[in-house]
């Protein structure tokens, strides 16, 4: 078992989600399990609430297997975006954003979907790890203007 690693709930979603979109979700009993294995101890109660904020539903995958997917508007998830945005550093044309563990996919999708709709107007793309994300600038010097627009993004209700 994985170390145990305090969440917020919103970076705990965002592992839930990650796991989703791997096509490892069959069950919330697997859920259950599979954030154990991540060093993150949920009820079943708690993984259901997730899949429910999350908007999660089952569906065939490639197989005949039944697994949890998501919608593929990322929408619902910009109201997260001031949990997972820890802090901001800029150099050069990218922005460097920190977010809780498991939080970096969720949120560089958020902002790449923003981006899409005109949202974050100095953003041209994203890069996810972990807890990290870069985030590129249109212009090659527009790096803090960048990081000045997700930080007022992060504030958005």
């Amino acid at each position: 078992m994985a170390k145990k690693v305090p969440l917020s709930p919103a970076a705990r979603k965002a592992l839930v989600a990650q796991l989703i979109n791997q096509d490892k979700v069959h069950s919330q009993g697997q859920l259950v399990q599979l954030l154990a294995d991540n060093g993150v101890v949920v009820t079943q109660a708690t993984a259901s609430r997730d899949l429910e904020e999350l908007g999660a539903f089952r569906q065939k995958n490639g197989g005949a297997e039944m697994t949890y997917s998501l919608p593929s508007s990322t929408q619902p998830l910009v109201r997260g975006a001031e949990d997972l945005i820890l802090s901001v550093t800029a150099s050069g044309n990218l922005a460097v954003v920190r977010t809780p563990p498991g939080g970096a996919q969720l949120l560089a999708s958020t902002l790449d979907h923003a981006a899409s709709q005109g949202k974050l107007k100095a953003l041209i793309g994203t890069i996810a790890g972990d807890d990290t994300v870069l985030v590129v600038a249109r212009t090659a010097n527009g790096g803090a203007g960048l990081a000045s627009e997700l930080r007022q993004f992060s504030l958005r209700k």
